[in-house]
């Protein structure tokens, strides 16, 4: 499917961007390329194909949900210049 400039011209102020003249023959020229490339890929033969939730739902294998590092909690708190109840206590910065 081809795009000329006029359309090219409409989707940049629909989109607020700027094109130069100079770039937009290469602009309409690379809409079409990506345009041909979805009529490919609408032609493909899907009859028969699941839907997949991801693309790596059947060969990821996740770890399993397990602490590795000790709480560390108090030690980092200790640090803080001012601490409350487990909480780091910082200045307003807000007025």
């Amino acid at each position: 499917m081809a795009v000329d400039t006029q359309t090219v011209e409409k989707l940049a102020e629909l989109a607020r961007i700027a094109i130069s003249n100079e770039t937009i023959e290469e602009v309409s020229s690379r809409l079409g390329d990506i345009l041909q490339l979805i009529d490919q890929l609408q032609a493909v033969n899907t009859d028969g194909v699941a839907p997949m939730a991801h693309p790596l739902d059947e060969v990821q294998t996740l770890r399993t949900d397990s602490v590795t590092e000790p709480d560390q909690r108090e030690s980092f708190l200790a640090q803080a210049p001012q601490s409350e109840e487990g909480l780091y206590l910082v200045p307003k910065v807000i007025a």
